[in-house]
C-alpha cells in the first residue's frame, strides 16, 4: 500500500479510537434527538465502530488506488477469527451447553463455604476464565457473562460494581488463557514463531496467571459481596424448561470440542456450524433462541479490527522494536489499550534477535492490558454484548472500563513481574 494510505489508516484508526470512547456519550444523543434515535443507537454500538470505520477505510483505499486495490487488500486479510467466534459464542451460548456448565458449577459451589450466589459469581470470574486455557477464550468469555448476566449485571446494583465485574472478567479471561499454547490469541500468534508449547506456558505463564485469576476474583467478590442479594432455591434460568436428553446435550458438547479442535480451519468448523444449526432445528423444543445478533455484531466488531490494523504496522512495529527488554512489558501494556493484544504480539514476532526475557515481558505485558478497554482482548466483544443490557442505556462507557480495569491488571502486573 501506499504510504499515503498507511497515513490514512493510522489517522483513520485514530478517529475508530476516539468514537470508541465516545460511544456513551453518543447513545445519550438518542434521546436528545429522537427523531434520529436509530442512527444514534447504531453508531454508539461499540460492537458498530471498527466495522464502519473500516468501512471508511476501504472507500478512502478505492478513492486513492482504485476498486482492485480495496479486493486485494480484503482478500489478503485473516478472517478465521472473527468466524470462530460467532461461531463458538453460538454453540457455547445454547441450552444444552450452559446446562451442563450451570449444573457442574451449582455442584462446586454447594461444596464451597460461600452462600450459592457468591460462589457462582467467584466461580465464574476464576474457574471459567482460566478454563479458557482449554476450550479457547472466546468460549470461557461467553460462558462467563452468560452465567453473570442474570445472577449480577441484571440485578439492581450499583453501575461502579457492575464496572468492577466486566474489568475483572475481562483481565481474567485475557490472562486465563495462557496455561496453554492454543487457547489466547496473543499466544498463538508467537507459539510456533519461538516454539513455545504447553508445557512452557504452563510453568511459565500459567500457574502465575492462576494465582492472579484467583486473587482478582476473590478480592472482587469480598468487595461486592453485600450487594448481591440472597436467592433462596430459585433454578437458574438455564435450566427451567423441558429436561434435556443425554443425548441432545453430548452432540452440543462434542459440536463445541470439534469446532475448538479445528478454531484455525475455518471450512471445516463453518461446516460443522452449519451441521449444529439443522441439528437445533430437528431438536428445537430443547433449544433457547441462539445468540445470533450479538455472535454477528461482535465478529463484525472483529472483522473491522482486522481490516484497520492490517495498515498499522508500518508505526507500531517501529515502537515495540525500540523498547529495551524492562520496558517493553509497560509499552506492550499500554499499546495493547489501544490495539487488539494478538496483533502487539504478532508484530513482536516478525523482529528478530528479540531476547528470551523481551519475549516473555512482550507477551505477558500483552495479556495483562488485554481487559483495559473492549478493543484490547479479541473476546471482550463478545462479554460486552451479553452483559450490556445490565448498564445504564445499555451501554459501557470505555473510560469507566479503564478506570475499573486498574486494579486488577496491576495484580497480574505483580504476578508476571515479580512472581
Amino acid at each position: 500500500m501506499p504510504h499515503a494510505i498507511e497515513v490514512a489508516a493510522a489517522c483513520i484508526f485514530a478517529f475508530a479510537l476516539v468514537h470508541t470512547f465516545a460511544g456513551k456519550r453518543i447513545q445519550t444523543l438518542a434521546t436528545r434527538y429522537p427523531e434520529h434515535a436509530g442512527v444514534f443507537h447504531f453508531l454508539g454500538e461499540v460492537e458498530v465502530v471498527f466495522g464502519f470505520w473500516a468501512l471508511v477505510l476501504c472507500a478512502v483505499i478505492w478513492a486513492v488506488s482504485g476498486k482492485g486495490a480495496v479486493v486485494e487488500y480484503l482478500e489478503g486479510r485473516e478472517f478465521t477469527e472473527p468466524a470462530f467466534v460467532f461461531v463458538i459464542m453460538v454453540i457455547a451460548a445454547s441450552r444444552p451447553v450452559l446446562q451442563v456448565v450451570t449444573r457442574l458449577l451449582l455442584g462446586v459451589a454447594k461444596l464451597m463455604p460461600l452462600r450459592a450466589e457468591l460462589a457462582i459469581v467467584w466461580l465464574s470470574l476464576s474457574a471459567v476464565p482460566l478454563l479458557g486455557s482449554f476450550i479457547t477464550e472466546p468460549a470461557a468469555m461467553t460462558l462467563a457473562a452468560l452465567l453473570l448476566r442474570d445472577r449480577f449485571f441484571l440485578l439492581p446494583i450499583s453501575e461502579s460494581s457492575k464496572y468492577s465485574a466486566l474489568a475483572v472478567l475481562f483481565v481474567n479471561v485475557s490472562i486465563g488463557g495462557t496455561l496453554t499454547a492454543y487457547a489466547a490469541p496473543p499466544v498463538l500468534m508467537v507459539a510456533t514463531a519461538w516454539g513455545w508449547n504447553t508445557a512452557f506456558m504452563a510453568a511459565t505463564f500459567g500457574w502465575k496467571a492462576a494465582i492472579a485469576v484467583v486473587t482478582n476474583a476473590t478480592v472482587l467478590v469480598i468487595a461486592i459481596a453485600r450487594h448481591i442479594p440472597s436467592t433462596g432455591n430459585v433454578p437458574a434460568k438455564s435450566l427451567e424448561g423441558e429436561p434435556i436428553p443425554a443425548g441432545v446435550t453430548s452432540a452440543h458438547l462434542i459440536f463445541l470440542v470439534f469446532v475448538v479442535l479445528n478454531a484455525h480451519h475455518a471450512i471445516i468448523f463453518i461446516a460443522a456450524f452449519l451441521f449444529f444449526l439443522g441439528f437445533t432445528q430437528a431438536y428445537e423444543r430443547y433449544q433457547t433462541p441462539l445468540l445470533l445478533q450479538e455472535s454477528l455484531l461482535v465478529a463484525f466488531f472483529l472483522s473491522g479490527l482486522v481490516v484497520l490494523g492490517g495498515l498499522q504496522q508500518w508505526w507500531l512495529q517501529p515502537i515495540v522494536r525500540s523498547m529495551e527488554a524492562q520496558v517493553l512489558f509497560i509499552g506492550a501494556t499500554g499499546l495493547t489499550a489501544i490495539m487488539d493484544n494478538a496483533a502487539i504480539t504478532y508484530l513482536g514476532s516478525l523482529i528478530e534477535g528479540l531476547s528470551r526475557e523481551a519475549k516473555y515481558l512482550l507477551v505477558a505485558g500483552a495479556v495483562t492490558g488485554g481487559g483495559l478497554t473492549v478493543i484490547a482482548n479479541a473476546p471482550n466483544p463478545a462479554g460486552l454484548a451479553i452483559v450490556r443490557r445490565g448498564f445504564s442505556d445499555e451501554s459501557v462507557s470505555a473510560l469507566g472500563l479503564l478506570a475499573s480495569a486498574i486494579l486488577p491488571t496491576a495484580v497480574a502486573c505483580v504476578a508476571f513481574v515479580l512472581l
